[in-house]
């Protein structure tokens, strides 16, 4: 296991973040995007009281992030949240996905939200993993979901969390 701290992100995180961002995306198995955008985009899409960072406790180095988007502007979904979790390539395996999904969720009660969705590529089977260790369960996989570049149709694993402290 690595030694890290949990910390709220901040902007003083931003190129670290996107760097950490840009690695999940270039193993073509993280998204449909194929590059981070800039700090200000990325920042404007997520909500702000419920972005964590692993930091290193020797380097102070960001290991990896936590953060949730809102999937509708309607009030009837302001409990509904889309789950993004990335983890550096050399930090993977040491705890640090567990530790940021835990202390989202944490965050993300305490606030009322009452579902955590995340829609994963079934190629990524130790996010896919990951999240089910922390209570989400797979609904279904929506075949030829979108297009990914070069690659062509790619199919997209939902899975959700619902909170039994909110419901």
């Amino acid at each position: 296991m690595l030694d890290f701290d949990l910390v709220e992100m901040t902007d003083a995180h931003a190129a670290e973040v996107l760097t950490v961002y840009q690695s999940g995306l270039d193993s073509g198995n993280a998204s449909f995007q194929v590059k981070a955008p800039d700090w200000a985009t990325f920042s404007a899409g997520k909500l702000a009281e419920h972005r964590f960072v692993a930091i290193a406790s020797d380097s102070g180095e960001v290991l990896g992030w936590v953060a949730v988007s809102p999937v509708s502007a309607r009030p009837v979904y302001a409990g509904v949240v889309e789950v993004s979790v990335y983890v550096r390539p050399d930090a993977r395996g040491g705890g640090v996905g567990r530790a940021l999904l835990d202390r989202l969720i944490d965050s993300t009660e305490a606030a009322g939200i009452w579902t955590l969705q995340a829609g994963i590529f079934p190629e990524n089977a130790a996010s896919i993993t990951l999240h089910e260790r922390v209570g989400f369960r797979i609904l279904c996989v929506h075949v030829k979901l979108g297009r990914h570049g070069e690659r062509g149709w790619r199919d997209v694993v939902r899975l959700e969390r619902r909170s039994p402290k909110v419901l």
